[in-house]
C-alpha cells in the first residue's frame, strides 16, 4: 500500500490525484488527522484511516507492514519534529518498506531557519534503518501568492532579498515528483535536491505580476529591519516576521537559488514557468 499522511492537505491532495492516475485506488491509504475531510478521496475508493502527528495511537494503526510512507512535513513550525519522529516510530514498529519525506532544499548544508526541523527529521529517518527517500523541495511559488496579490491591491511588492535569486516551482511540480516516486521501485536510500527550472529574483516577479495583471507593480527592497517591521504591521505574529525576513537575507546568500535540474528529470517534463504560475494564482484569487 502507498499511504499519505497529510492527505487532506494542499499538497496531500495533488499527490492522491496523482496516484489515482497510476495506480487502482484500493493500493492507495489517505492518512489524516480528520476523516471526515476525505470523504471525497474514500468516495474514489480511496482507504482513510486517522493520523493525527500528535496523536500517536492513531498513527500505530495508519501503517502495515510493507507499506510505502510518504511523510509530508507538518507546518506547525517549533512543534514539528517531535510530530515528525512519531510518525517515524510508528512505521518503523509496523515495519513500513520505505519512507518518503518532503524535506527542504540541501537541508544538510543550507542557512535557512526552517531546514533545522527538517535536517532533524532526516537524521532520525536515518537512524530508524527504514529505508528512506528524500525529496529536498525548494521553495514552492504559491510561497507568494500574497505578495502577488498584495502587489496588485498596492502596486508593490515588498522584500529585503535585493537581486537574490529563487529556483521555484510549482506544489504540482512537486507531487509530480513524489507520485514519479512513490510507484516506482527505489534500490537503497535516496536524496533528490528539487527546485525549479530557471531562477528569478524579485524585480522580475513584480514584471510579472504587471503583465498579467495589466496595473503597474514594482519591487521595493527594505532594510532587513523595515522589512521585519513591515510584516509585523501586516499582521504577521513576530516570530513569523522574523522567520520570512531571514529568508530573504538567505535568498541574498543565494540558498534558494541552485538549480540542479533532478526535478525536472523525476517529473519528465520542465516544471512550471514563473508566468504560468503567476497567472494561476491571479485567477484563483
Amino acid at each position: 500500500m502507498i499511504v499519505v499522511t497529510g492527505a487532506t492537505g494542499q499538497l496531500g491532495r495533488l499527490v492522491v490525484d496523482g496516484l489515482l492516475e497510476r495506480v487502482p485506488a484500493d493500493r492507495v491509504v489517505a492518512a489524516v488527522r480528520t476523516p471526515g475531510k476525505a470523504a471525497d478521496l474514500a468516495a474514489r475508493g480511496v482507504k482513510v484511516k486517522e493520523a493525527d502527528y500528535e496523536r500517536p495511537e492513531t498513527l500505530k494503526r495508519a501503517f502495515a507492514p510493507g507499506d510505502t510512507v510518504l511523510l509530508i512535513s507538518g507546518d506547525a513550525v517549533g512543534r514539528r519534529l517531535g510530530q515528525h519522529r512519531a510518525v517515524v516510530d510508528a512505521a518503523r514498529a509496523a515495519g513500513v518498506a520505505r519512507v518518503v519525506y518532503t524535506s527542504v532544499l540541501h537541508a544538510d548544508t543550507t542557512p535557512l531557519a526552517l531546514a533545522v526541523d527538517h535536517r532533524g527529521t532526516e537524521e532520525h529517518i536515518r537512524a530508524s534503518g527504514i529505508p528512506f527517500t528524500f525529496l529536498r523541495n525548494g521553495f514552492y511559488t504559491e510561497v507568494y501568492a500574497v505578495s502577488v496579490l498584495q502587489g496588485v491591491e498596492h502596486g508593490a511588492i515588498l522584500g529585503a532579498a535585493g537581486d537574490g535569486r529563487v529556483a521555484s516551482a510549482s506544489r504540482a511540480d512537486y507531487a509530480a515528483a513524489a507520485v514519479a516516486v512513490l510507484t516506482r521501485e527505489e534500490d537503497g536510500d535516496r536524496v533528490y535536491e528539487l527546485s525549479g527550472d530557471t531562477s528569478w529574483s524579485l524585480p522580475e516577479l513584480a514584471a510579472e505580476v504587471s503583465a498579467a495583471s495589466g496595473r503597474p507593480v514594482v519591487y521595493r527592497d527594505l532594510s532587513h529591519a523595515d522589512f521585519h517591521q513591515a510584516l509585523i504591521d501586516a499582521g504577521l505574529p513576530e516570530p513569523v516576521a522574523t522567520m520570512y525576513a531571514d529568508i530573504d537575507l538567505d535568498i541574498v546568500q543565494g540558498a534558494l537559488s541552485p538549480t540542479p535540474g533532478e526535478l525536472r528529470a523525476l517529473i519528465g517534463r520542465p516544471t512550471t514557468p514563473l508566468r504560468e504560475s503567476v497567472a494561476a494564482i491571479l485567477k484563483e484569487a
